[in-house]
């Protein structure tokens, strides 16, 4: 992967849509596809790797534990290690990803509605 040159245009223009844009800051997030399912997942309680990989089967083992690294190193999930062989390992949010829960509930409830029909196409 190519490095990204820091004081590029591209770079400034995002800078100053995340300085200006709280949307753009909840994107930069948990942007993407997977992350805001991990974190409705996460929702219902602790979870270790094997229950989101089976609660969330579409996803790739790869890509599972990009996101899991990613959302801990924003502070929005907690990994909880216990130093024993198996390892055993549980992830749950932390009090800022506690704070998305009413943005992933509204995207739930969009989608149940939507898929309802309850909006109009006008």
């Amino acid at each position: 992967m190519t490095a990204i040159k820091e004081t590029s245009t591209i770079q400034e223009n995002k800078q100053y849509a995340l300085d200006q844009c709280p949307v753009t800051h909840v994107m930069e997030k948990i942007g993407g596809y997977w992350k805001p399912i991990i974190i409705y997942h996460l929702s219902k309680g602790d979870k270790r790797y094997s229950e989101l990989k089976r609660a969330i089967p579409a996803i790739t083992e790869k890509v599972l534990i990009q996101h899991l690294k990613q959302l801990e190193n924003d502070d929005l999930i907690i990994r909880k290690a216990k130093p024993i062989v198996p390892p055993f390992v549980k992830y749950r949010l932390s009090n800022a990803g506690k704070g998305l829960l009413p943005v992933i509930e509204a995207m739930a409830a969009w989608a149940i509605a939507n898929m309802e029909g309850v909006y109009d196409r006008g």
